[in-house]
């Protein structure tokens, strides 16, 4: 038996799908306003897994000019059928619905397939019938009218596969377990014993998060609901459980005939998520037609026991942007990136400085990580020799409303470290240091600076460190806001390399000696 940690996938890994080719297992994940898109992640025994890439990498698949951080790309769901994985998902921010395939997981993915008109809404799903026709499931506003907001609807149509477009009758099929249901959404299909299951999240993605499921015997309904619904939620656990906002899952079987769920969850600290909608486990097993998750305990638990064989994973420890062998999977950039503000070369990290600024909606010279803990020590060691108004350094961001940088910028001709904090797109200088009589680590003749940030639960402490001494800029702030209930939206925070010269033309760069985040 393998135990497996809660979640599967830390950090910001929301609305993740899975499907099973063989022995192999896949999941995908949203990716909202970031590049590039959709994470997608192997494993062979549900409890170690690796990224093996992203399946939207290049501009044409995913246009995100001008989106803000919790628009993009929503919910993919990805599939398989003869030789063939199709990842399908939407662009909110332009293009719709779309599906990508490819004959290997890692890549390449072909270019996006757009449903146009023919497919309105949100959150598509793909299912294969066992004679091979291919239908599409997704969730729309009611046609007739929306009475409310979240007044939507769940509908099947076929797809062909040869036009990849929708073809005969758009039919509805359910809007959800409860009654005046809200945002029926992330619809799966599944088949089995005889029976068509649709699996939904409802009551939107917050507390009130819920997976129910209804079925027929009729692929086109109607559907009847599980007498049992919801069959997972964290809803009824109150405001202090540590686990939170538990829905919008998707079914897997292994080779053995068990069965699994993987959701969305968050791990509240002291009352805030800032890590954002991460991905959970569960198990599940069928009695009298009808999944039950996590029997005899009908909650997620902390750890999984698996029947596979092999060590159990460790959790990541370590992350860094400098080894020059990594594969940079997990590196992202914000919206529509080319790529070139940022060059890589054996033991040094290069970002060119950009007009841009975290509040635009642009591609700001931004190269960062997925914070995974709420515990951690990041570190960055860079020479930069500011013009007016530039700086560079750290940033956790939240959105472009929603940030926190430790940067070292030129302020009235003087070189300062600043912790400015945004909030509701207003900044404050939290704190400053001049530089002038800081005794900075040399590097080929370059002035090297070292900031460190500790972070424990809510609170951060801001370090200058130099070649033999250290000094605190800023002692256990709050970083609260920093986080989903503060902030909105359905993003995690990032942990990253920033280098702005606040809408200055400049040809300056940082060069980036260090940048790693402990756990």
């Amino acid at each position: 038996m393998i135990k497996v940690t809660n979640p599967i996938l830390n950090g910001f890994f929301p609305d993740p799908s899975i499907c099973r080719v063989g022995e192999d297992f896949y999941i995908v994940n949203s990716s909202f306003s970031y590049f590039p898109g959709v994470p997608i992640w192997h494993s062979k025994d549900l409890a170690k897994w690796r990224q093996i890439g992203n399946v939207l990498d290049r501009n044409s698949q995913i246009p995100l000019t001008g989106c803000r951080h919790s628009q993009g790309i929503f919910a993919p769901t990805i599939r398989y059928h003869e030789g063939t994985y199709y990842m399908i998902t939407t662009n909110v921010s332009g293009g719709g619905n779309f599906i990508v395939t490819a004959t290997n997981p890692a890549g390449p993915w072909s270019e996006p397939y757009l449903l146009g008109e023919d497919a309105p809404g949100i959150d598509p799903s793909l299912f294969f019938d066992e004679d091979g026709t291919c239908y599409y499931i997704g969730t729309r506003p009611k046609p007739e009218g929306v009475r409310y907001n979240g007044d939507w609807e769940i509908y099947v149509q076929e797809l062909d596969l040869t036009t990849m477009k929708l073809v005969g009758e758009s039919h509805y099929v359910w809007k959800g377990a409860l009654k005046d249901a809200i945002w029926p959404e992330g619809p799966h299909l599944y088949r089995k014993d005889g029976y068509y299951y649709i699996m939904n999240a409802e009551g939107g993605t917050g507390p009130n998060h819920a997976v129910t499921i209804a079925r027929s015997k009729n692929i086109f309904g109607p559907y009847e609901n599980n007498p049992n619904n919801p069959i997972l939620t964290h809803r009824h656990l109150g405001k202090e459980y540590p686990i939170i906002y538990v829905g919008h899952g998707d079914l897997v079987d292994d080779l053995n005939g068990n069965w699994y769920m993987v959701m969305l969850a968050s791990r509240r600290c002291e009352g805030y998520v800032g890590l954002g909608r991460e991905t959970f486990l569960a198990k599940v097993v069928w009695e009298d037609g009808w999944p039950i998750v996590n029997p005899g305990i009908g909650k997620l638990e902390d750890v999984v026991e698996l029947p596979f064989e092999g060590v159990s994973p460790e959790p990541v420890r370590y992350q860094t942007l400098m080894d020059s062998n990594k594969d940079m999977f997990d590196a992202v950039v914000l919206r529509n990136s080319d790529l070139d503000f940022f060059q890589r070369s054996k033991g040094e990290l290069s970002l060119n400085v950009s007009p841009c600024t975290l509040k635009e909606l642009k591609s700001p010279a931004l190269l960062g990580l997925r914070q995974l803990e709420y515990k951690y020590e990041a570190s960055m060691e860079f020479a930069f020799c500011p013009n007016e108004e530039e700086e560079a350094g750290f940033v956790i961001l939240q959105s472009n409303e929603y940030y926190i940088q430790f940067c070292l910028k030129k302020v009235a001709s003087k070189e300062v470290v600043q912790v400015v904090k945004c909030t509701a797109s207003q900044e404050q200088t939290l704190a400053e240091k001049e530089l002038e009589l800081f005794d900075y680590t040399q590097k080929e003749k370059e002035s090297v600076v070292r900031l460190k940030i500790n972070a424990i639960n809510q609170k951060a402490t801001f370090t200058l460190c130099g070649s033999n001494k250290e000094i605190v800029i800023l002692s256990h702030a709050d970083i609260y806001e920093m986080s989903t209930e503060v902030a909105g939206g359905f993003v995690g925070n990032i942990l990253g390399a920033y280098a702005s010269s606040n809408g200055n033309k400049t040809e300056n760069k940082m060069i980036i000696y260090d940048f790693s985040v402990k756990y």
